[in-house]
């Protein structure tokens, strides 16, 4: 059985503490008020999972270790140990706080383990190379570079090696929590769309479920506190907030319910380049909109290509993308509808003066390239022209974002 509502109820308000402390680190009165409130909550909580449920040792182990990380921080910033220690502390009782709360919510009989996972971890090379499977590693990269454009941008030129580790440091986390948990959520579907999904680490049986969940939500937790402690906190806001639109609003709703899944959904991957304007200025002015509405009108083309080649997959699945439900045709009008807009939004910065000749031209070239790619495949819906829209679109946004972090850079030299 799960654990009562008091206890679910206590948990959540811990994690909720602990990140709370995070946030007002430079607040003396709020985070000593915070942290006193939070060590109480995490206390009761540790106390309640030892003697009102015995029988859940892993609830145990992980209000412990909350509570030890975030009593062993309290006491690094009282003897004046580096500012480093004191917030690795505090992610680590962040993270296990966060699995706190997740393992509140589920049944004392659900599997944490399997034969091959004997540790959180689990436990060989396997084990660690499905792990890594699970935070998409190749989404990733090509995030983080969006991520780093918006950076460059926002700094106007080269930033701080820090700065720029610290904000793709924590974006990686994010972006591997948010594709874990897209893991656990889409194991019954990712069965069903073939080989390309199937052995992919939970829906093949490699990874229980509830280690997978435990896992994105912890890393979601560093994530959290890396980008507050180290960046803004702005930027650590709206990286969760790309989180949540994923996992919440994309995952487990629109991709199931409508064939506008990717347009809507979109949102998600259009927020780490506004991260990395956020962390370089501390703001959300007009060009961080700019580089948002450059991802967001780039994703529908990108992924319809996509999904005109494994069509009968999403078909199999019973996922309403566009050309299961409107055909191949519609699709690919569609995609030069999105590639038009898509490279009059580029051009915007321009116009804004965010930018100068140097991605004018960039822009230019690499969007007549994507425009006359899709005008092609409108013309003949062919699974090599979508295989060839699909792999420039690709290097289209790497490029374009090389572009853009360029720009200022060669601009001032």
């Amino acid at each position: 059985m799960k654990a009562g509502p008091w206890l679910r109820l206590i948990a959540l308000a811990a994690a909720a503490g602990v990140a709370l402390v995070v946030v007002t680190g430079d607040w003396a009165f709020g985070h000593d008020v915070a942290a006193h409130a939070t060590f109480a909550l995490l206390a009761g909580v540790t106390l309640a999972a030892r003697f009102a449920h015995p029988n859940r040792p892993s609830l145990f182990a992980a209000a412990a270790s909350a509570l030890a990380a975030f009593a062993l921080a309290g006491l690094s910033a009282l003897a004046g140990a580096p500012a480093v220690l004191h917030l690795a502390l505090g992610a680590v009782s962040l993270a296990a706080a966060s699995v706190l709360a997740v393992i509140s919510f589920r049944r004392s009989g659900e599997p944490v383990a399997s034969p091959s996972t004997s540790l959180l971890l689990g436990s060989g090379p396997a084990a660690w190379r499905d792990y890594v499977t699970l935070t998409k590693p190749r989404i990733m990269v090509l995030l983080l570079l969006t991520a780093a454009g918006g950076v460059f941008l926002g700094a106007g030129g080269v930033p701080s090696a820090g700065l720029l580790a610290a904000t793709l440091g924590g974006l990686a986390l994010a972006c591997g929590g948010a594709s874990a948990l897209n893991h656990v959520l889409d194991r019954d579907i990712d069965r069903l769309m073939g080989h390309r999904t199937s052995r992919r680490p939970v829906a093949a049986g490699r990874i229980p479920p509830a280690r997978a969940l435990e896992f994105g939500v912890a890393l979601s937790a560093l994530s959290f506190v890396l980008l507050a402690g180290f960046v803004n906190v702005l930027a650590a806001l709206l990286a969760v907030f790309g989180n949540l639109f994923y996992v919440l609003v994309y995952t487990c709703w629109l991709k199931r319910s409508t064939p506008q899944n990717i347009v809507i959904g979109g949102a998600a991957g259009a927020v780490p380049p506004v991260v990395g304007w956020a962390a370089a200025t501390g703001n959300l002015t007009l060009p961080a909109l700019l580089l948002f509405l450059i991802v967001f009108f780039w994703t529908p083309p990108h992924f319809w290509a996509l999904a005109l080649l494994i069509r009968r997959d999403y078909e199999a699945a019973r996922v309403p993308m566009l050309p299961v439900v409107r055909g191949e045709r519609e699709t690919a009008r569609s995609i030069v509808r999105y590639t038009v807009a898509l490279v009059a939004i580029t051009l915007l910065p321009v116009a804004a003066r965010t930018v100068g000749a140097v991605y004018l031209v960039s822009a230019l070239a690499l969007g007549a390239v994507f425009l006359a790619l899709a005008l092609a495949l409108a013309r003949a819906t062919t699974p090599a022209r979508a295989r060839r829209l699909f792999s420039f679109s690709l290097a289209y946004l790497a490029l374009l974002f090389v572009a853009l972090a360029l720009d200022p850079i060669l601009a001032g030299s």
